[in-house]
């Protein structure tokens, strides 16, 4: 689990895509480019990229309704990605944040990371992880600014 900082992990997953194994990374919270489930963005033959199909992005916990059903959307067809096995890494960018503004649930989040094929690699960003999903993490990376005087 990542705790912030999105392009450390992009380049993780670009890593890996040139490796030649498929990566996927999925953006709860950002929209606005038409971007959805049935819409990815190809980087390259071995990166997908795909976003919530949403007019923009979600800045806090009030979130309207087509909002909410774009990421649920999105987060069914995540589940339904990572359990045909086809990636080996997949990168949930503000999971935590979907988590805390109560879009996707925690107890799902963990069933979905118990049920994923042994193969797959997967990586939560975001700022607030739950407890509950630190706990269950195999490596856990939190990064800080030190801001100097």
């Amino acid at each position: 689990i990542h705790r912030s900082f999105f392009t450390d992990v992009m380049v993780q997953a670009l890593r890996i895509a040139e490796q030649g194994k498929s990566a996927l990374v999925v953006q709860f919270l950002k929209g606005g480019i038409h971007q959805g489930p049935h819409q990815p963005m190809q980087l390259g033959q071995n990166l997908d990229w795909i976003r919530s199909d949403m007019a923009g992005c979600i800045h806090g916990p009030e979130v309207e309704a087509e909002a909410q059903a774009a990421v649920q959307e999105l987060w069914q067809y995540t589940k339904t990605m990572v359990s045909k096995g086809r990636y080996g890494l997949v990168v949930l960018d503000e999971l935590s944040l979907a988590v805390n503004y109560d879009l996707i649930s925690a107890p799902d989040v963990i069933d979905f990371l118990q049920h994923r094929p042994p193969q797959v690699d997967v990586i939560l960003t975001g700022p607030a992880m739950p407890t509950v999903l630190l706990d269950i993490a195999d490596q856990v990376t939190e990064f800080r600014r030190n801001f100097l005087p």
